[in-house]
Formats: structure tokens, C-alpha cells, sequence
């Protein structure tokens, strides 16, 4: 049976998570929430941009309509 989208979002829930943006740049942070509309609620979340951090948050909301991708970050 294929994953659907929304399970593999929720089973990310307090873990690390990419979130890649239209119009580039990313967000990388602890996912504490979501809804069907892929807006993303972040803690302990930077904006990162070619590569570097450019700046920190303590907590933000993403709108879905700015999210191209969210990947579980693995941690090795």
C-alpha cells in the first residue's frame, strides 16, 4: 500500500524537517504543526539560503502556498 503524503508529514511531528521554498531558499526545523493546506508551524528553525544560514527563528509559520517540498531530515 503507497504512503499518502499527510502520513508521512505527521510521522515527522517533533523530528527535523526541510522545507523547500518556490522561490528558493529552505527552512530547516523541529515540525510542530500542520494542516491539509501544508502550512507549517517551525521551532528552532533557520532560513537557509545557498548553503548558509541567514538567519534564525525561534518559532514561524510557513504558508503552504510558499512550500515546494518538506523532506524528514535523517540524522545520522
Amino acid at each position: 500500500m503507497a504512503e499518502r503524503p499527510l502520513d508521512v508529514i505527521h510521522r515527522s511531528l517533533e523530528k527535523d524537517v526541510l522545507v523547500l521554498l518556490k522561490r528558493g531558499g529552505e527552512f530547516r526545523g523541529k515540525l510542530i504543526g500542520y494542516d491539509i493546506h501544508l502550512n507549517v508551524v517551525l521551532a528552532e528553525a533557520d532560513y537557509i539560503q545557498d548553503g548558509e544560514v541567514v538567519k534564525s527563528y525561534g518559532k514561524i509559520v510557513v504558508r503552504g502556498d510558499n512550500v515546494l517540498a518538506i523532506s524528514p531530515v535523517e540524522i545520522e
